[in-house]
C-alpha cells in the first residue's frame, strides 16, 4: 500500500495566507458598510443659481413663438393696465421679447410648480403702485393653474387673490412712502398744509402683516419728488414726534426713511421670512414730462447705448430719477438681509412697453397724461415674475438642499 503522503509546507503557507487574506478582505468589506453613505448631492432643481448667473443682466430676444400665458379675461386686471382689453397696438411684439440672462438661462414660472412649492404660503408686496403693477401680473400667472382662485382683501390689503388649491395667499398692501405720513391742514385753512412724514413710523397698511407673509417685497420710490407733493402741499419729516430741523429736501427724507424702515424689517420680520426689496423701474417719457405732452410711443425696445442717454442723471433728462432713487436705495440695502431685486436694468430698455395712450377711459390722457411709468399686462412685469419665482425656489429649494 502506497504510503500516504504528507503535506509539504509551501501547501500549507499558501492556505494559511489565503484564510488571512480572505479575513482580511472581509474585515475591511465590513468596516466600509459601517461608514455613513456621503449626502446625496442636490440636483440642479435644487441648488441656487450657477456661478456667474446674473438674472439681472443681459439681453432682450425676439422669439415669435413666445406667447403670454393669460389674457384680458383675468379678474384680477386693474382696467389701465389691461393692455389687450384697451386694444393697445402692436400688444404681439410687446409680448414677444424674451429676456436671456448672462451665463444662464431663465425659464417662464410653472404655475402648478411654484403654487405646489409654496403650499401653505403666503407672499406679500408693499409699497406704491409699481408693485401693484407686479401683483397684478403676478396673480393673472398663478391663476393659469388654479381657476378658483379668488379675491382676497383681508389684513388690510389694498388687492390680493386667495389659491385654494394650494392655500396660498398672495396679496399687495400700499404703502407708497412705506412710512405714516397724513395729511395735515392749517387752522386758519383746512385746504392749505403739509403733509406729515414720521419717518420712525412704518405705515399703517403694513405695520400688522409682518408675521403673516412667507415671503415679502418692497418698494418705494415713485412718490418721492414734486410731481406727487409740490411746494404748495409739501412732505414734512417728524422723528420722535416732532420736526426735523433743519428740514429735509426729498432725497435726503428717503434716506433716513430706507434707515428706519430696514431697521424696523430687521427686527420686527422673522429671520425666516424671504425678504426682497425690489428696485424703482425706469419711466420712458420722451418730449416731455407727464404732464408735458410726454409719450412713449415707441414699435420697439431701446438698444444698450441708449439707455445712458435716457437715465444717466448726469444728462438731467426726464426720465433719470430712476438711476438716482436705485443709488439711495441700493446704499441703504447694504449689511442688511433684504436680497435687492434689480429690475431695473431689464426694463430700461422696454421703452415699447407701456399702456401709453391706451388706458381703457377716453379721457384719461387729456387728464393724466400719456402712462409711460406703469406697464402693460402681460408684458414685462410676467419676466419680472420668472426671476422672482425663480429667486424664491431656489431660496427655498437651495436651502433644502443645504439642510439635507
Amino acid at each position: 500500500m502506497d504510503p500516504i503522503p504528507m503535506p509539504r509546507k509551501n501547501s500549507t503557507a499558501a492556505f494559511t495566507a489565503l484564510i488571512f487574506s480572505t479575513l482580511v478582505l472581509l474585515y475591511f468589506y465590513s468596516a466600509l458598510l459601517s461608514f455613513p453613505s456621503p449626502k446625496r448631492q442636490p440636483t440642479r432643481e435644487s441648488r441656487f443659481l450657477p456661478p456667474h448667473c446674473n438674472l439681472f443682466r443681459g439681453r432682450w430676444v425676439f422669439d415669435p413663438n413666445r406667447k403670454p400665458v393669460y389674457d384680458d379675461t383675468c379678474p384680477f386686471h386693474r382696467n389701465a393696465w389691461n393692455c389687450l382689453r384697451n386694444k393697445r397696438e402692436r400688444m404681439d411684439s410687446i409680448n414677444s421679447w424674451k429676456w436671456v440672462p448672462e451665463n444662464c438661462s431663465l425659464s417662464r414660472v410653472d404655475p402648478f410648480r411654484f403654487l405646489g412649492m409654496m403650499r401653505n404660503k403666503n407672499i406679500g408686496f408693499v409699497g406704491d403702485s409699481l408693485n401693484e403693477n407686479f401683483l397684478v401680473s403676478f396673480l393673472c400667472v398663478l391663476r393659469t393653474a388654479d381657476s378658483g382662485a379668488k379675491k382676497w382683501k383681508k389684513k388690510g390689503a389694498w388687492r390680493g387673490a386667495y389659491f385654494p388649491q394650494f392655500n396660498v395667499t398672495v396679496a399687495y398692501h400700499r404703502a407708497v412712502l412705506l412710512a405714516k405720513f397724513q395729511w395735515q391742514p392749517k387752522e386758519s385753512n383746512p385746504n392749505e398744509g403739509i403733509y406729515r412724514v414720521d419717518v420712525d413710523i412704518p405705515g399703517d397698511d403694513w405695520v400688522q402683516i409682518t408675521k403673516f407673509y412667507d415671503v415679502l417685497i418692497f418698494n418705494t420710490g415713485h412718490w418721492w419728488g414734486p410731481h406727487k407733493f409740490p411746494k404748495e402741499t409739501p412732505l414734512v419729516f417728524y422723528g420722535e414726534g416732532q420736526p426735523i430741523v433743519p428740514s429735509l429736501d426729498f432725497m435726503d427724507g428717503l434716506k433716513v426713511v430706507l434707515k428706519n424702515m430696514i431697521s424696523y424689517i430687521k427686527k420686527e420680520v422673522p429671520s425666516t421670512t424671504l425678504k426682497f426689496w425690489r428696485l424703482q423701474s425706469p419711466r420712458h417719457f420722451f418730449g416731455g414730462e407727464w404732464n408735458q405732452n410726454g409719450s412713449c410711443l415707441f414699435d420697439e425696445p431701446l438698444q444698450e447705448p441708449q439707455l445712458d442717454l435716457w437715465f444717466d442723471p448726469s444728462n438731467n433728462g426726464v426720465n433719470k430719477e430712476e438711476r438716482e432713487l436705485n443709488q439711495v436705495i441700493e446704499e441703504a440695502l447694504q449689511g442688511s438681509s433684504i436680497q435687492k431685486l434689480d429690475l431695473a436694468h431689464l426694463s430700461e430698455y422696454r421703452a415699447d412697453a407701456h399702456p401709453a395712450i391706451w388706458l381703457g377711459k377716453k379721457d384719461a390722457v387729456a387728464v393724466w397724461g400719456q402712462d409711460c411709468m406703469h406697464w402693460c399686462l402681460p408684458g414685462v412685469p410676467e419676466t419680472w415674475v420668472d426671476i422672482l419665482s425663480e429667486l424664491i425656489r431656489h431660496n427655498i429649494q437651495g436651502g433644502d438642499a443645504e439642510r439635507t
